[in-house]
């Protein structure tokens, strides 16, 4: 059987902003991003519900 793919917002644009600590390409933290694959489906889907109001979070300060 196979299995789908991981879900990620990664989107190639690696780079952590040392003032909200999220990455400016997929607005998760570095520690999110390092246990992505080990989280499990519930703690992605977790995550990705709050990545909508973080990048707006970075786009309000000028940062995308």
């Amino acid at each position: 059987m196979n299995t789908p793919p991981v879900k990620t917002p990664c989107i190639k644009v690696c780079a952590i902003d040392a003032a909200t600590g999220l990455c400016l390409g997929c607005a998760r933290t570095l520690p999110e991003i390092g246990r992505w694959m080990a989280m499990g489906e519930d703690g992605r889907q977790e995550v990705m519900a709050d990545l909508p109001a973080r990048m707006s979070r970075l786009e309000d300060l000028g940062k995308r």
